[in-house]
């Protein structure tokens, strides 16, 4: 958690098991931790967010092929300027101008509403960089697979079905960036019954 001194340490006991979603991970640990309270719920949210920076930039690099290291360092940090107070000028200053060109590139404007935010996703796919539609690619088809796996709580099978027909719409605007993503994310639509 930022703002604060403390540190938290997982219990040992605990293995990393790697077929464990985000989500799946989250609830485990909270369950496991809640006797430390809410300061450690919370940081399993953190470190869920964490492991889909990371499944991100597996994605890229083991499924896509994809070896550029400012793309996987920008994988890394897709979701960076949204999800905390860090800018893009820090990220220039830190990681350089192209992988924070490439963050600023997939970063949402926090200020939009959603369903804004979503049309301008769509809207602008066609037209971003080739190294941010990788970043896109494979952060669509980590969303993809994390909710095939565990739906959000709160959310019906409609709501599902729904983020899958949006997604299927900005990842038609990506289309010729990377086959082997493609190829895993037309699977996921096909047993949705989601047309690419």
């Amino acid at each position: 958690r930022r703002g604060t001194n403390s540190i938290y340490h997982a219990p040992n006991r605990y293995s990393y098991d790697n077929n464990l979603t985000a989500i799946q991970l989250d609830r485990s640990l909270a369950i496991t931790i809640s006797p430390l309270g809410l300061h450690c719920v919370n940081i399993c949210i953190y470190i869920c967010r964490v492991y889909n920076f990371a499944g991100v930039a597996r994605i890229l690099s083991h499924e896509g092929g994809i070896t550029d290291i400012e793309v996987l360092q920008a994988a890394l940090l897709h979701d960076t300027v949204e999800d905390t107070d860090t800018s893009i000028g820090e990220l220039q200053a830190v990681f350089g101008q192209t992988v924070a060109r490439i963050v600023q590139e997939v970063t949402d404007d926090k200020a939009l509403s959603k369903e804004e935010t979503k049309r301008q996703q769509v809207e602008y796919a066609p037209h971003a960089s080739h190294q941010a539609k990788l970043v896109k690619l494979a952060d669509k088809l980590y969303n993809l697979r994390d909710i095939n796996r565990c739906t959000p709580t709160g959310w019906t099978a409609e709501r599902v079905q729904e983020y899958f027909v949006w997604s299927a719409q900005v990842v038609r605007g990506l289309r010729g960036t990377n086959p082997a993503l493609e190829r895993h994310l037309e699977e996921l639509f096909k047993q949705r019954g989601v047309e690419l």
